[in-house]
């Protein structure tokens, strides 16, 4: 097999720009709603969107690499990385080392992309880690980087990257590029094109020992946040992660040639797709803050509890709605008084019901705001 970087054209990719112009347009329109959306939001709900967005992001770029941490751990690390007020758990490393990652791409989303940025992430992404020989700098490892599934007796290579003896040459030309086409660059590229092919020529590189598309997923959220002048709190991590099969499968197919059209079709579309959810995020907070006004003085502590918990699960809400037992596990109300106060909350159209007896689930009613 030959690999894309071990063709003569690499790393000169070649693309039909015209099969994602349409995307471009869409993302453009998207951003400018959003913005108009996001201005509809208090600071405290902005705070609340940003935490939520970044911290959905960590959580979902780790599971894509099978690695699941905690939310509220990560949430809390992400508060402190923002001076917000936190509560005094001990955050495992995992969890304050990417929470330390995602604030630092946000914040810093107009600085140059440099070797030594890359490394702190590393650095970062790798709290606590003991089972790497480099940390906080490139590979040096004789062996072969490899992308490989199966059983170690019929393993299958789905990728090679180039040998650790050219990472310091392939990454002082990729963040040549990077920042060369930046819009304030010297030969800059449009939004979605500069990002595409930014994330592929990064995994293409591979150049750490582990963390490859973690860092390759924020280096292409720093691209479309340099293009688009502002943070985004674009949801990439939490789309590719609702269908991981076909992001690996789009990465296999461009890692073979450096005619990449087919690439950034697919992650044009998913980051239009994306977009949308951030927009739904905000929609979700605009009409949470019209139903805690309406309910204001009208519920008791307990139905405010459950309410605040149900909120935290976001747009997609609890999985399979809220029971009886949900809610004496949030509010440790006996189980009468929770009858009473779920049937308060469905009069005053705060939750609307579904189902019988031990089947009957509640959830959200934000579309009667």
């Amino acid at each position: 097999m030959t690999w894309n970087w071990q063709q003569p054209d690499w790393p000169y990719f070649s693309y039909d720009q015209s099969s994602i112009d349409g995307f471009e347009k869409q993302l453009l329109l998207g951003a400018g709603l959003l913005f108009g959306a996001f201005k509809h939001l208090d600071e405290q709900d902005k705070q609340q969107l940003t935490i939520e967005l970044i911290s959905n992001e960590a959580l979902k770029t780790s599971e894509i690499e099978g690695e699941y941490l905690d939310r509220d751990s990560l949430q809390s690390s992400i508060r402190r990385q923002f001076g917000l007020s936190a509560d005094n758990r001990k955050i495992p490393p995992a969890e304050q080392g990417i929470g330390e990652m995602m604030v630092d791409v946000y914040r810093s989303f107009e600085a140059p992309l440099t070797h030594a940025m890359l490394f702190e992430w590393h650095k970062m992404l790798t709290n606590g880690r003991h089972d790497l020989t480099d940390i906080g700098c490139y590979r040096t490892h004789s062996e072969p980087m490899q992308i490989v599934s199966g059983t170690i007796y019929a393993p299958k290579v789905h990728f090679e990257a180039p040998p650790s003896s050219q990472m310091m040459a392939e990454m002082e030309r990729f963040i040549d590029w990077f920042n060369d086409t930046a819009s304030n660059g010297k030969t800059p590229l449009s939004v979605l094109l500069r990002a595409g092919i930014a994330h592929l020529y990064f995994v293409s590189i591979h150049p750490f020992e582990d963390g490859n598309g973690r860092i390759g997923r924020a280096i292409a959220e720093k691209a479309l946040a340099q293009c688009q002048g502002q943070p985004t709190l674009i949801a990439i991590a939490y789309t590719i992660e609702r269908d991981k099969k076909a992001y690996y499968s789009a990465l296999e197919r461009a890692n073979k040639q450096n005619e990449i059209t087919a690439w950034l079709i697919y992650f044009a579309e998913m980051v239009v797709n994306a977009q949308s959810y951030t927009t739904t995020w905000i929609d979700f907070l605009i009409k949470k803050a019209k139903l805690y006004d309406r309910l204001r003085g009208q519920i008791n502590l307990r139905q405010e509890k459950a309410l605040t918990r149900m909120f935290r699960e976001g747009p997609d809400g609890f999985i399979g709605g809220l029971s009886a037992e949900k809610y004496i596990g949030i509010t440790g109300a006996p189980r009468a008084t929770v009858t009473r106060d779920l049937q308060d909350l469905v009069s005053k159209g705060a939750l609307f019901r579904h189902g019988e007896r031990k089947h009957t689930r509640y959830f959200l009613n934000l579309e009667f705001v």
